[in-house]
């Protein structure tokens, strides 16, 4: 007799978001498995993002950063998604076994319930648009279409950028939209989306990002925030925020190449 049971472990992020616990992730531009089982080895990090939306990659490759995602129990998997097409990226993202998905560029509450939808099984219930496909996260053959698949697909966390001037002016309208977890403010886009592009600390940037922060909080949608160190939380704490994402592994690997060989050439006076 055949087990219909989906072969995959639970999804650690949603665990702790329930549990109000804080969480720790990090930014990935590869898609390289190795990478992502140094970062497992830590015993830190609770989920490894995948940045889809700046990186080049293939559906192979999304299927074995699944797999390496799945060799330790204290972590799971994001990805995050941008533009057109969105609802093809985010199934074949789930499929692999990357179980959470931040889009990108949403600026009205129809985008935020089109990227819901697109993370959700469709039944009369849950309203999404997800049919049954034999990928990787229901072990192929095993078990698509049951009803282990449906609920799997329900405890995806769903986070959205908030990185547009439309996307602020109706805040209140997205984070409305039932089955959004998470949002995040994105600065670089925010500052050009008003005409001022790379002005990430003009004041009425940093206005927006606040605002952003305390409306999440009040309608009780978890606010996460990219940071490139851990000194930076310190204010994002103290307005209440407790979920952080840090660095990208482009930016550390350009850092520690820029500070080392920099000291190196000081000691050899090149």
């Amino acid at each position: 007799m055949r087990n219909n049971k989906i072969m995959k472990k639970g999804n650690v992020l949603r665990e702790l978001l329930d549990a109000e616990k804080p969480t720790f992730g990090i930014r990935l531009l590869t898609l390289w498995p190795g990478i992502v089982e140094v970062i497992g080895h830590s015993g830190l990090i609770d989920y490894v993002e995948f940045q889809g939306d700046y990186a080049p990659h293939d559906l192979h490759g999304l299927e074995n950063f699944g797999r390496a995602v799945d060799l330790f129990d204290h972590m799971s998997a994001m990805m995050k998604i941008e533009q057109q097409p969105r609802t093809f990226l985010a199934i074949r993202a789930i499929g692999s076994g990357i179980q959470n998905i931040i889009f990108a560029d949403i600026r009205s509450p129809e985008d935020a319930a089109e990227m819901v939808a697109s993370c959700r099984a469709e039944t009369p219930d849950t309203g999404g648009i997800v049919g049954v496909g034999m990928r990787r996260d229901v072990g192929y053959v095993v078990g698509p279409g049951s009803a282990d698949y449906v609920q799997a697909l329900e405890q995806g966390v769903v986070a959205l950028t908030i990185e547009k001037r439309s996307a602020i002016e109706n805040l209140e309208e997205i984070l409305s939209v039932p089955g959004v977890d998470m949002v995040q403010f994105g600065p670089a886009d925010y500052s050009m989306s008003i005409g001022s592009p790379g002005e990430w600390e003009k004041p009425e940037v940093i206005e927006a990002e606040n605002y952003m922060i305390q409306t999440a909080l009040k309608m009780g949608i978890v606010p996460r925030v990219e940071i490139r160190q851990f000194e930076e939380a310190q204010r994002y704490m103290e307005m209440g925020v407790k979920d952080f994402c840090l660095g990208t592994d482009v930016d550390v690997i350009f850092h520690y190449c820029r500070d080392q060989v920099t000291q190196l050439g000081k000691l050899l006076n090149r």
